[in-house]
Formats: structure tokens, sequence, C-alpha cells
């Protein structure tokens, strides 16, 4: 398994997901700016075990992309600077639903989950704001994207992303600092730091999830940890 990270995220995190698979550290320069330089979720959508990746991601990382044998198409659309060029690959895909706002979103995406529903939200950074779960369980760090996806029926929980390491800006968001892989939740950070570190401990325990904290910390909005 393939496990791409940001490289700006605490060394234990790294360390201790290298015990799961292959380590990759994205780090990008004169893309878009820093903070966001090296989220896997601005440069990638992963539908099922494909990626959709941004046409000006670095050579570099395509090739590392080919030599583990990993699908991925390129988008339409190359990343930028500033919103809304740095949200196109930043939906939510699940086996069901596409969740984001599809004004933004890169064509190459919506020609490869037309047999999904589409569920429009008004945040474009929905991946970083939305950890998609089993049997359409959610957790959001987005009130908006709560309201919808709560008038849709799903069972999910709003969570503050005020307590959330974004460094650089006042804080991050809960999505980003997740990965899922099976029966597996990774977080960047530890929860007890988390104020509402027990809400999120017990919905996942609900969904018989283990839990991988990644370092002994506050949770650090990494972009998303992306397992293929």
């Amino acid at each position: 398994m393939l496990i791409i990270i940001d490289k700006k995220i605490p060394e234990q995190a790294k360390e201790n997901l290298s015990k799961y698979g292959d380590v990759l550290e994205l780090s990008t320069k004169n893309i878009t700016y820093d903070a966001i330089s090296g989220h896997p979720d601005i440069f990638f959508c992963k539908i099922n075990n494909r990626l959709i990746v941004a046409p000006n991601l670095p050579d570099n990382y395509l090739s590392i992309l080919k030599k583990n044998h990993i699908k991925f198409i390129k988008g339409e659309k190359p990343v930028k600077s500033k919103y809304p060029e740095t949200a196109y690959y930043n939906a939510v895909v699940t086996n069901k639903f596409i969740i984001h706002h599809f004004d933004i979103t890169d064509p190459v995406i919506l020609d490869n989950t037309g047999h999904l529903k589409k569920l429009y939200v008004s945040q474009g950074y929905s991946r970083c704001n939305l950890l998609a779960l089993k049997n359409q369980h959610f957790i959001t760090s987005d009130k908006g994207i709560f309201k919808i996806l709560s008038e849709f029926g799903f069972q999910l929980i709003y969570v503050s992303p005020k307590n959330i390491v974004l460094p650089g800006f006042n804080n991050g968001f809960f999505g980003g600092a997740c990965g899922v892989f099976k029966d597996k939740v990774f977080i960047i950070g530890n929860l007890k730091f988390f104020p509402a570190g027990e809400d999120v401990r017990n919905f996942l325990h609900k969904l018989d999830y283990k839990i991988i904290e990644l370092y002994d910390g506050p949770l650090f909005d990494g972009g998303s940890i992306l397992l293929v």
C-alpha cells in the first residue's frame, strides 16, 4: 500500500504510518500557497482505487505512482494559487455519492463519477471538511455540509475545527487530519487534545473502526492521508 501525506506533518506521525505501507511525502513549489502545497487532497481525488491527478503535479510523483502500479488519470484543470483553483480535486467520493461544489469540480472527476448520485454543497474544500465512513456515516467540520447531509438522512456529527492545527492559518479542518482504510481510521494527532475527541471516538467505535492516533499532539491538518 502507498500512503500519500504532506511532507510537513509531524515526524512521529510519518514513522507510525510507515508501519502500514510505503510513505510518499508530497511537497510542491510555485504551484499553490505554502500551507497546502503538500496536501494530497489538493492534488488528488480518489475514486475506488484509482486517482484523478492534477495535471501540474510534478512528474516525479507520477513516476512513483507508476512504479507502485497505481492507476491514475490526469485531470484537466491545473491547481493554482487561489480558491477556487485550489479546490478542483477536493471532492468526496464514496461508493454511492460524490459530494462537492460542482461549479468547480474538475471535469475528469465528473466524467468518472457519472454513475454516482451528486450531492451539491457550497463548501469547495469538501474533502478537507468531511470524513466519509462506512454505511453513509460522516464526520464534518463544516456546518453547511452538516445541514445538507442531515437533510438526506445520513448519520453524521459536526465537530468544530477551532483546535485543529494548520500552520499559517487560525485552524485547519477535521477531514484534513484523517484517512480511512478498511476498518482503520488514521488521525494525525491524539483525540485527547481535541475538545470533541470523545464524541469522535464514540462515533467511530460504534462503527467498529480501529482508531490509529499517529502522534501525541493536537490534530494536524495535513490535507488528509491518502491510502491506495
